[in-house]
């Protein structure tokens, strides 16, 4: 992902082709080591492929993917008396998440 990244990055700055030295240079810039075979294979891939087409494939690709259940709309009028519980049952839950996001970042960085 950080060298798909970076490559979008150099084509947005102007790069028209940008190459391996130039997405190593950017990805170096900030700290992190390269993997000159994912970046190799990354550039024989899009080597001579127009990324805007790329990109408009693969956003119709996801289109048809499912992405995740519908959801459940509940009425005040059917619900009658098990709104308090259902107050008190998010009451626990956001308590739990909020422990859970205690966490932060768990040590994980962007590019890492």
């Amino acid at each position: 992902m950080r060298y798909i990244a970076a490559y979008l990055l150099l084509k947005t700055a102007g790069n028209e082709s940008p190459s391996a030295a130039d997405i190593t240079k950017v990805i170096t810039s900030v700290g992190i080591e390269v993997d000159e075979e994912r970046l190799n294979s990354l550039i024989s891939e899009l080597d001579g492929k127009d990324i805007n087409a790329l990109i408009a494939e693969g956003s119709g690709k996801l289109a048809s993917v499912p992405s995740g259940g519908a959801a459940v709309a509940s009425s005040g009028a059917a619900a009658g008396g098990a709104a308090p519980a259902a107050a008190a049952e998010a009451k626990e839950e956001k308590k739990e998440e909020e422990k859970e996001e205690s966490d932060d970042d768990m040590g994980f960085g962007l590019f890492d």
